[in-house]
C-alpha cells in the first residue's frame, strides 16, 4: 500500500470562474469541506502519511488552507513557477527524495476512498471510469486489464473507459517526463504515461464513482455523490427551536441555531455558527457553510453556499453556487428554469456552452453584494465583489466589479 502521494494544485482554472478568481480550484467547497480536504482525508483513511503538493496559482492561499486543515500528514510544498503542463508539474518534485512508489492525483477532482484504496494496492496503475460520453476525455485502450495507450478526446468513441487523473506510480516515471509539447504548448503527463506503459505494465483499475469537476455547476453533481453517504449528525451544542422540522439525513454543526418554522429536508449539510430561519425551507441536496444566515421566509433548493453567505428575507435561490461572504439582499430571486424547458446555456471563455442542465441558477463569486429585489436570469455569473442596485435585473454575466454611485 502506498504511503506517499503527489497532488497537483498549481493551475489556474478559467472554466470554473468566477469561483476560482479568488481561490485555487482544489479549494472549491462542497459538503462542508474543500475538494482538497475531502481528498486528503480519504488518503489518510487508506494509510497515506506524506503528501507533496505542487502549488502555483494563488499558492499562499493553498498552503495556508492546508495548514488550517490540521490533518495528521507530513507535507512538502513545491512550486511550479510556469504553467507548462502536468508532466512539467510532476517533474518539479523529482528531487524531493524517497518517491520510490507513490500515488499521483489531480487536485481538482474528487476521488472516493474505496477507489483510492484499490489503486494504492497496485504497483503501477491508472484509475479509469466507464462513461457514455468518452469523447470528452482521454480514452484508455485496454488489453487484458493493462493500459496500451491513451487517446485524447477521440471524436469516434462514444462509450469507453476514460482517464480520471489518478495514478499509482514508481520512481521510473521520472525518466519519461521530458516529452514534446502538445498542440496547446504544454508537456502532458498522458504522453509520459504512454511511454512508461510501453516499458512497465500499468494496470487499469475501474473506479466506482467519478464526477469531473470541469465547471462551477459540476460542484452540484459532486454534492449529490458525497451526499449518498451522508448520515444524520447534530452537534451537541445546537439549538433547535420548537416548531422546526428536520427530515432525513441532515448534518448540523456546532453553535448553529435552527429557528421555529424552519423546514429542512435532507440530505443537507449545515455548518457551524449558522442561523437558519425562522419560517424557511431548505430543500434536499443543499450545503450551507459555516456562519451562513438564512432569513425569514426564504427557500434554498439544491445549492451550495460557501461560508459566510447572508440571505435576506423573502429570497429564493435554486440550483446555484454562492461564493464566500456573499450578501443576498432581501427579496433576491434567482431563476433556474427557462420557459421552453431547454438546457441552460452559459458563457465560458467567450463561448456559450450547453450546461447539460435543465435547471441552473446563478454562480456568484466571493464578496458580491446584491441589492434588495435583485433578480437573476438562469445560468448567469457574477464576479467577486460585484454590487447590484435595488431591483436590478441581471440578464448577462457581470464580469467586472460594478462601482456603487455613492
Amino acid at each position: 500500500m502506498k504511503k506517499k502521494a503527489v497532488i497537483l494544485g498549481a493551475g489556474k482554472s478559467t472554466r470554473t470562474l468566477p469561483l476560482t478568481e479568488t481561490r485555487p480550484k482544489p479549494l472549491l467547497y462542497v459538503a462542508g469541506k474543500t475538494i482538497l480536504e475531502h481528498n486528503l482525508q480519504n488518503l489518510i483513511k487508506i494509510g497515506v502519511e506524506e503528501v507533496v503538493l505542487v502549488v502555483g496559482y494563488l499558492k499562499e492561499k493553498l498552503i495556508q488552507a492546508v495548514k488550517n486543515f490540521d490533518l495528521p500528514l507530513k507535507y512538502h510544498f513545491v512550486e511550479q513557477k510556469e504553467p507548462l503542463g502536468t508532466a512539467h508539474a510532476l517533474k518539479q518534485v523529482k528531487n524531493i527524495g524517497n518517491l520510490d512508489s507513490f500515488l499521483f492525483l489531480m487536485g481538482d477532482d474528487l476521488y472516493p476512498q474505496k477507489d483510492l484504496e484499490v489503486l494504492a494496492k497496485e504497483e503501477r496503475a491508472i484509475l479509469g471510469f466507464l462513461r457514455d460520453d468518452a469523447f470528452k476525455f482521454g480514452v484508455l485502450e485496454v488489453k487484458e486489464g493493462y493500459l496500451q495507450s491513451i487517446t485524447e478526446k477521440p471524436e469516434d468513441i462514444q462509450k469507453g473507459i476514460v482517464n480520471t487523473g489518478a495514478y499509482s506510480l514508481t520512481k521510473e516515471i521520472f525518466s519519461f517526463l521530458d516529452v514534446e509539447p502538445s498542440a496547446r504548448g504544454e508537456y502532458e503527463f498522458t504522453t509520459s504515461l504512454d511511454l512508461y506503459a510501453k516499458k512497465f505494465p500499468v494496470r487499469v483499475v475501474l473506479g466506482s464513482r467519478w464526477v469531473p469537476l470541469t465547471y462551477p455547476w459540476s460542484l452540484l453533481e459532486v454534492q449529490r455523490l458525497l451526499f449518498q453517504e451522508l448520515k444524520p449528525s447534530h452537534h451537541e451544542e445546537v439549538e433547535i427551536e420548537s416548531g422546526a422540522t428536520i427530515k432525513g439525513p441532515v448534518h448540523i454543526g456546532k453553535g448553529t441555531i435552527i429557528r421555529g418554522g424552519a423546514y429542512i429536508e435532507g440530505p443537507v449539510w449545515i455548518g457551524s455558527q449558522c442561523i437558519i430561519g425562522p419560517n424557511c425551507y431548505i430543500r434536499p441536496y443543499t450545503t450551507l457553510g459555516d456562519s451562513v444566515k438564512i432569513g425569514n421566509a426564504c427557500e434554498v433548493k439544491e445549492s451550495i453556499f460557501f461560508p459566510g453567505v447572508k440571505m435576506g428575507h423573502l429570497s429564493y435561490v435554486g440550483d446555484s453556487v454562492i461564493g464566500e461572504n456573499v450578501n443576498l439582499g432581501a427579496g433576491t430571486l434567482v431563476a433556474n428554469l427557462k420557459h421552453n424547458n431547454k438546457n441552460i446555456l452559459t458563457l465560458i471563455n467567450g463561448k456559450y456552452i450547453d450546461t447539460g442542465r435543465r435547471k441552473l441558477g446563478a454562480i456568484i463569486g466571493d464578496g458580491a453584494k446584491l441589492g434588495i429585489g435583485t433578480k437573476i436570469y438562469p445560468g448567469r455569473k457574477l464576479w467577486p465583489n460585484t454590487c447590484t442596485m435595488v431591483g436590478e435585473i441581471i440578464k448577462k454575466d457581470c464580469q467586472k466589479t460594478k462601482k456603487l454611485p455613492f
